[in-house]
């Protein structure tokens, strides 16, 4: 891979995981100020466009850099051996800097103060467990359908993020970038600082966990653009 190639990846990575936190983050504000206090309806108006933005991001930059946009996805392509530790070490720093750079387009969007810092208490043994459950389905989902139905990758990661919201205590973050981005907003998506690195532990611990169950449960197939 020369470098113009993987410098278009790293800015499809960039964009594509901006445009993931632009949609997570300013979808909540906007549903938390429509719900009218009611946080069921909240967490639908947040699910909703979040389910469907991966569809898009995935369809459009799949071609181009496989749209990891998450770095528990990228390292369960390291594991996988079909993206090299350099340009997997890469695409998680762009994921971290575009998770960033979409968190502060949706406070500018919705008038809000540039720099935050998130209240959002979200923590203990159960909403660890949830995140690791989340991160082991979305790899699980990426991979049992990359070995039979590849061309419905974007479709099925939308689908089960929209479940997951739903079926997990944390509300399934899954990806830390998502959850490093998202303590920078004390809005509805926000999770406290001190409270993310055990969320990123358990993300990346179901998502090894679920590189080796899809290992053996499906047939190898190439599928990081990065061979």
């Amino acid at each position: 891979m020369n470098e113009s190639e993987l410098t278009r990846r790293l800015a499809a990575e960039t964009l594509g995981t901006a445009l993931l936190l632009a949609t997570v983050v300013g979808s909540g504000i906007m549903a938390e100020a429509l719900a009218g206090g009611n946080a069921a309806i909240a967490l639908l108006g947040n699910t909703i466009p979040t389910g469907a933005i991966l569809v898009v991001l995935i369809t459009i930059f799949g071609p181009v850099s496989g749209a990891h946009l998450n770095p528990a996805v990228t390292l369960s392509f390291l594991v996988r051996r079909e993206i090299t530790i350099g340009a997997a070490i890469a695409y998680v720093a762009v994921q971290i800097v575009g998770g960033c750079i979409g968190t502060w387009a949706a406070h500018l969007m919705f008038a809000q103060d540039l720099l935050q810092f998130s209240s959002h208490q979200r923590t203990g043994g159960a909403q660890w467990f949830s995140e690791a459950v989340a991160t082991f389905g979305l790899v699980a989902t990426i991979l049992g359908t990359l070995s039979r139905r590849p061309e419905a990758v974007a479709y099925m990661v939308g689908l089960y993020i929209t479940a997951a919201y739903w079926f997990t205590a944390s509300t399934s973050f899954a990806n830390p970038a998502v959850t490093i981005a998202r303590s920078l907003t004390d809005t509805f998506s926000g999770i406290y600082p001190a409270h993310a690195p055990g969320f990123v532990l358990a993300q990346l611990v179901g998502a090894v966990v679920a590189t080796v169950v899809f290992g053996w449960l499906t047939p190898r197939q190439s599928c990081s653009p990065d061979r």
